[in-house]
């Protein structure tokens, strides 16, 4: 399994606005965001910080990151743009300068500047303010030569992390939201046309849990379920995804409508998605778990001739040592090759959509 960096960027975008963040830059290759505190306290591994933070009650400062989605052609954008001719004022009645093209460049650097997504260079990046931007410019300089610049530290730096598929800081992400949003509750929204109305709507409680299986041997099998249960009339859907799919959802309850009163309790809609769920995996193929024991007897049978004139030892320490290295091998063979299924549940809530 994988993801494209659209998927990624799509993935993180939306972490990104549920935690609040404040987006400063943003294209198709990368996003430069200042964290919110509470994207801060997740993933920047401060706790020390924000002990300090909550026991003074100071304005917290969050930290700033660039996430760049395509390294390769983030990286190649930014050589073309240190490479780029520097920026020339406008001249009346020439075309190129007007759309703020170095003069001469002509449809040709039109057609550059969208194929970099609508972003045109105009010369090299300009560094903070009252800095030259060039070292031997600077007072320093002047008397004791080119003086190395100093890296930025602190809230003001903004560091760049390339996030792909399988980096530590998507991984990070990825369980951020999943912590925090492991227990939902979310609304239906009415729209405005229900606000203005004079009856209210009736909103159905709906109980739904994504069920992670995973099937594993010396091979690995993960399936996700998502089944919802309805806490008014106890029919179950087994793919509630799709009945959410179309429907725009927020965490907040609307005005003019009322939740339907409740016939079956969380506790008995969780037993009942159990028990669809356990009805459902037994009827499932299990081939795959007799061809497992197969091959764990093979592997058996491979480590008992292996240990067979080893366990002969005379001298009794070195077969008493033989006799645990040969106890310990047939575990972690029964371990690798045993088949097991285990059931989880990744995520859970409570869902109050409309009545049909």
């Amino acid at each position: 399994m994988t993801l494209t960096a659209q998927e990624i960027r799509r993935h993180v975008m939306d972490y990104l606005e549920a935690t609040e963040c404040s987006i400063i830059e943003a294209s198709p290759l990368h996003v430069t965001v200042k964290l919110s505190p509470r994207a801060d306290r997740m993933l920047t591994d401060r706790p020390y910080y924000w002990g300090f933070v909550e026991r003074t009650g100071v304005d917290p400062e969050t930290l700033s990151f660039t996430f760049v989605f395509e390294p390769e052609k983030y990286d190649n954008l930014a050589a073309a743009a240190q490479a780029a001719p520097p920026f020339r004022p406008l001249r009346p009645g020439n075309p190129a300068s007007a759309a703020g093209l170095p003069a001469g460049a002509g449809a040709a650097g039109m057609e550059a500047a969208a194929d970099t997504g609508g972003i045109t260079v105009s010369g090299p990046a300009m560094g903070p303010p009252g800095v030259p931007a060039d070292p031997q410019d600077s007072i320093l300089a002047r008397f004791f030569g080119v003086v190395p610049a100093l890296p930025r530290l602190g809230p003001g730096m903004i560091r760049r992390e390339d996030i792909i598929y399988g980096s530590k800081r998507l991984r990070q992400i990825w369980a951020a939201a999943r912590d925090e949003g492991k227990c939902l509750q979310l609304f239906e929204d009415p729209g405005s046309r229900q606000r203005m109305t004079l009856f209210s709507a009736a909103y159905e409680p709906w109980l739904a849990v994504c069920y992670k299986v995973e099937m594993s041997c010396d091979l690995k099998r993960e399936e996700l379920h998502f089944i919802g249960v309805s806490l008014t009339s106890g029919l179950i859907i087994p793919d509630f995804e799709a009945k959410l799919a179309s429907r725009e959802l927020t965490p907040r309850l609307p005005e003019n409508i009322h939740i339907q009163p409740f016939e079956l309790t969380v506790a008995d809609g969780a037993g009942r998605l159990e028990g669809y769920l356990t009805s459902k995996l037994a009827l499932m193929d299990y081939s795959w778990a007799e061809e497992a024991r197969e091959r764990l007897q093979l592997e058996l049978n491979i480590v008992d001739i292996y240990y067979q004139e080893l366990l002969k030892e005379q001298d009794e320490e070195k077969r008493l040592a033989t006799l645990e290295q040969y106890n310990r091998r047939r575990k972690e063979t029964a371990w690798q090759y045993e088949p097991q299924i285990a059931v989880s549940a990744v995520t859970y809530g409570l869902f109050h959509l409309r009545s049909t």
